[in-house]
């Protein structure tokens, strides 16, 4: 039997939204997406116009990339099914006045102003979005996610061998906060990232 395989797309709450970015988000996982990874950051002007390189030469460059650079914003990466399709969708049109008359429900129309200051930004298509993935996530493993039944072959071969030694450790020190203590290691012990050390000796091991 084939895999079906979850794709990814890349979201952006915009300065202007960022305050109602709680909200968003519970729009997101209500339409059925999952967020993989969250990051705050705010852009310089010359990260902005690396962003939005395809719109060089048009007339809404220069405001777009000061506009994007005037505050921080939050990038995620969302996956499901149809991602990159179904989030343009939740977006709505690009203009927020115009979405109001069309899609009173989409975040565009509740959350932005104009074309502007549209509230959140989403990857065109699926080569974009890994592009623009890349550019807040230089370390984000795109491969697509894979749902049942590979998805429980996955987590019988790399979550569950994990948690069960994070859970050993967990035993054999006993902090006074264990929930603490356990998602510090697990992050610490992440399967899928690569170990970064910063030089300092991790205690893994109990050492």
């Amino acid at each position: 039997m084939s895999e079906v395989l979850l794709p990814r797309t890349l979201a952006i709450v915009k300065p202007e939204a960022l305050e109602a970015a709680t909200q968003i988000r519970e729009c997101i996982a209500q339409a059925g997406f999952t967020v993989l990874q969250c990051r705050r950051v705010h852009l310089s002007p010359e990260q902005g116009s690396e962003l939005y390189s395809e719109h060089f030469g048009k007339m809404i460059f220069p405001s777009l990339v000061a506009y994007m650079s005037s505050g921080p914003v939050l990038a995620m990466v969302l996956a499901r099914h149809r991602a990159t399709e179904l989030w343009q969708q939740l977006m709505g049109p690009r203009n927020s006045e115009k979405a109001r008359q069309s899609h009173p429900d989409s975040l565009r129309a509740l959350y932005g102003t104009d074309e502007l200051r549209n509230a959140v930004h989403g990857s065109d298509n699926p080569a974009a979005a890994e592009r623009e993935i890349r550019f807040f996530f230089p370390d984000a493993v795109l491969e697509p996610i894979p749902e049942s039944p590979a998805a429980r072959e996955y987590l019988e071969r790399s979550v569950n061998p994990t948690l069960l030694a994070g859970l050993t450790q967990l035993c054999k020190h006993k902090p006074a906060d264990p929930v603490v203590w356990l998602a510090d290691w697990l992050v610490r012990n992440n399967p899928n990232k690569p170990a970064v050390t910063d030089g300092q000796q991790e205690d893994d091991e109990g050492r």
